[in-house]
């Protein structure tokens, strides 16, 4: 009898040593869990921690209400980071825009970039310190200081988001076309966290006691991993195409010239945009007071001269109510090296910089002359000059004369954009190329015998596109800069781009992206597959540990049955070292 008492208390010591030597391993993982732990919540102690019970809420009540907000910052602030990144092509219109506002010019755009950059990463280590604690079985507690970040997080998010929606609305169709080229790998993004989010899930699904609880934790994740799985359906993209069906590059017309690497139009844009082999050349054209068409983007000659230097008094006159010879006096090229307008410029070389300090204000025929001399086609924005100026309502009699009777370009290098007296200017001079800005039904353009539309990149559609180019009207897309939105519109069968990076894209031989149906479906169902092998595999894992550490309870030892099984597994996990 004293023998059969000491082999069952053997028995006994031996499962509590079972018992203890598996909840040891977790207990060496606590160096890791106090660091995660003292990021998360400023609980470095190990007895100001606690772990979760099997089948209990991983956190207080205060917790759970503030969870759905740290998560909506993370999602706004991604939706944020992702909406300024793609918006990256349009950077300089952004900072100009601040700059008619501000008086001065400053890389706006790309501070708003980093402090994106910062804030979305801030949110994501939280969620992932947060992910790490619930993997290890911890409650989770977020510190004040934290929850204070969270919040201007959000409302920094927020706030951003709406201001760009009303002052800058067409942002979100450059969002809707990056799709196009990221959906597949943002798809892959979103697969790869819904599996490691499978982790903590499955820890605390299996250890819940009642099937409703277990329902309220998996079912929420299988309907958004089943949404993702399905949404490549969907998907549209014209970079996914059959073998051979790619049209031609686009021809690149160079934006003022080629504005990151010379003073905008200025002689030295222009010879640096031919140099890089551009196909043609974009400009705006003011006239003078005495009748002088010469190139000026801005209404004023503040931001892109030095007329602060020679005027001071006349900064806000507009540009169209000075002399030509007045106009003569100024640089227009000191502004360039001072301000660096794009954030991707590369330095200049000595000689292009003295070049650059050395630019003045552009005419019309010199630049229409230069065009003709390199075989290059133009096209121009006619600005027509303010009240009570003399050429106000001659303005494009005089533009026509310079082209027709001054500059000598051969008529069918000009693209001719202007709306007014269409008709008149067509009788004028017929070897025109009639180029409209806005999409027309086709019995209308060729009505107008219109042959080319210049449109906003936004308004790109591979539909629109190929039914204008069954009528032989062809398509230029502006202002393009950016590499995966001039594969965009390679896929999509433009004709051409008008872009600030000829240098950029001249090299390109191949859009970013570019797949067939075949290679996109194989990439789309090997993902499924290998995320939902993945997750079944974390699943059965974390099913097989509960079960090897609940199979020590059972038998008809009271100590080890569920309840203070879990209690004693708990309190075990948090003991002082000195007991391992």
């Amino acid at each position: 009898m004293e023998a059969s008492s000491t082999s069952l208390k053997r028995l006994k010591f031996g499962k509590l040593k079972v018992v203890r030597r598996r909840l040891l391993q977790r207990y060496e993982h606590q160096p890791f869990i106090s660091c995660l732990a003292g990021f998360y919540s400023c609980r470095w102690k190990r007895y100001q921690r606690r772990r979760t019970e099997p089948g209990k809420c991983c956190c207080k009540t205060r917790e759970c209400v503030f969870s759905p907000l740290l998560v909506g910052a993370f999602c706004f602030s991604l939706i944020f980071l992702y909406m300024w990144s793609e918006a990256k092509n349009d950077y300089n219109n952004f900072d100009w825009y601040n700059y008619g506002n501000l008086g001065f010019w400053f890389l706006w755009s790309l501070v708003l970039l980093i402090v994106a950059a910062i804030l979305f990463t801030y949110i994501t280590l939280l969620l992932v310190l947060a992910m790490c604690l619930l993997s290890e079985g911890q409650q989770l507690y977020l510190h004040w200081s934290h929850k204070i970040g969270t919040f201007l997080v959000l409302g920094f998010s927020i706030t951003a988001l709406f201001i760009l929606s009303v002052l800058w609305g067409d942002q979100w169709k450059t969002v809707r076309l990056s799709f196009q080229i990221t959906a597949p790998y943002l798809h892959i993004g979103a697969i790869t966290i819904m599996v490691l989010l499978s982790w903590p899930v499955a820890l605390h699904a299996i250890r819940a006691h009642k099937k409703v609880v277990q329902v309220i934790i998996v079912g929420p994740y299988l309907a958004i991993l089943l949404f993702l799985f399905l949404i490549p359906l969907g998907m549209y993209s014209p970079c996914i195409r059959e073998m051979g069906t790619l049209g031609p590059k686009p021809a690149l017309i160079g934006h003022r010239g080629a504005p990151m690497l010379a003073p905008e139009n200025t002689e030295m844009s222009f010879q640096k945009t031919i140099e890089h082999g551009a196909d043609g050349l974009e400009t705006d054209v003011t006239i003078s007071y005495d009748g002088v068409p010469f190139l000026m983007h801005d209404s004023t000659l503040r931001r892109t001269t030095n007329i602060k230097e020679v005027y001071p008094n006349d900064t806000a006159q507009n540009a169209a109510l000075f002399s030509w010879d007045t106009l003569q006096e100024l640089n227009a090229g000191t502004w360039f090296l001072k301000d660096k307008p794009f954030s991707c410029m590369g330095s200049l070389s000595r000689a292009d910089q003295n070049q650059a300090m050395n630019q003045s204000i552009y005419k019309l025929s010199n630049f229409l002359r230069l065009a003709d001399s390199q075989n290059k086609v133009v096209i121009f924005d006619l600005y027509r000059p303010p009240e009570k100026h003399p050429y106000r309502n001659s303005w494009i009699n005089r533009t026509l004369e310079v082209i027709l009777n001054e500059s000598g370009i051969r008529p069918h290098l000009v693209l001719w954009l202007e709306d007014d007296m269409r008709s008149f200017v067509q009788s004028v001079a017929p070897g025109f190329q009639q180029t409209i800005g806005r999409k027309a039904p086709v019995e209308d353009l060729l009505m107008d015998n219109i042959v080319k539309l210049n449109l906003a990149y936004t308004e790109m559609s591979s539909e629109d596109i190929r039914k204008y180019a069954e009528r032989n009207i062809t398509t230029n897309f502006y202002v393009i800069s950016e590499p995966w939105l001039f594969s965009l519109a390679w896929c999509s069968g433009a004709h051409s781009v008008t872009t600030n990076a000829v240098h950029t894209l001249k090299n390109l031989s191949q859009p970013l992206f570019l797949m067939t149906p075949q290679q996109y479906n194989i990439m789309w169902i090997l993902t499924d597959l290998t995320s939902v092998l993945l997750i079944s595999l974390i699943f059965a894992l974390h099913w097989w540990r509960e079960r090897s550490f609940s199979c020590c309870a059972h038998d008809d030892d009271p100590m080890l049955e569920s309840g203070t099984y879990n209690k004693f597994r708990t309190e075990l996990s948090d003991m002082p070292a000195t007991m391992a």
